[in-house]
């Protein structure tokens, strides 16, 4: 899929689901009800058992109807490795330099994770399409408010903190997008296969992404 097309899907969800499962059978069946609510930009760790051939199945399941990404990335052939199973984008929760060039020159759209101003000017220079501040618990919408008075062109995407209650406030920051995991898919639910409240959440978030885009 073309890199800018993937850029544009990313930012007109505004919503990337974080996928760390248990199993490859159960990350699947996650998968599965947060695409039937309305969830499709989905990112599967490399710490999920199996993670490559999830993104195989995956892949294969859903072709484009999903956007489907790669996380986790701590090394510089994972990069390569998520491209050819069918990733479109490939996420760090780090940048380090050496590892975000090999993310880029992958030519998938990459998200280095970076907290401090100059590690989020540093993941950008380096060619991060967009930044993952990361962990965005500690920080708080507040911080990337403060972040946008220096850095307006840098597109950026908090990943932990984000839930229903505040998702309006991290939109109202100027964020491209969100990164969210247990709040949206919570593992006590995947454990008791409890697929129709995961797919009811993912629905509430999607609407409390359109209503905080109002």
């Amino acid at each position: 899929m073309n890199k800018q097309i993937v850029l544009e899907r990313i930012k007109k969800m505004g919503l990337i689901a974080v996928i760390r499962g248990p199993s490859q059978e159960l990350t699947i069946k996650m998968v599965e009800a947060l695409v039937a609510g309305g969830v499709t930009n989905i990112e599967i760790t490399y710490s999920t058992p199996g993670a490559i051939e999830v993104v195989r199945s995956l892949n294969n399941k859903f072709d484009e109807k999903i956007l489907l990404g790669m996380g986790t990335l701590t090394k510089e052939h994972q990069a390569q490795e998520a491209k050819q199973a069918g990733a479109s984008f490939i996420v760090s929760p780090i940048c380090e330099k050496s590892l975000v060039q090999g993310m880029v020159a992958s030519g998938l759209v990459v998200m280095a994770g970076a907290l401090t101003p100059t590690e989020i000017v540093q993941a950008y220079q380096c060619g991060s399409d967009i930044v993952k501040v990361f962990p965005g618990s500690l920080v708080g919408p507040g911080y990337i408010k403060a972040l946008k008075g220096p850095f307006p062109e840098i597109p950026v995407m908090p990943t932990g903190g984000v839930s229903i209650d505040n998702i309006s406030d991290w939109f109202a920051t100027g964020v491209v997008a969100v990164g969210v995991g247990s709040e949206l898919c919570p593992s006590s639910l995947v454990k008791e296969n409890k697929w129709d409240e995961i797919k009811d959440r993912a629905k509430s978030f999607v609407k409390a992404v359109e209503d905080s885009r109002k």
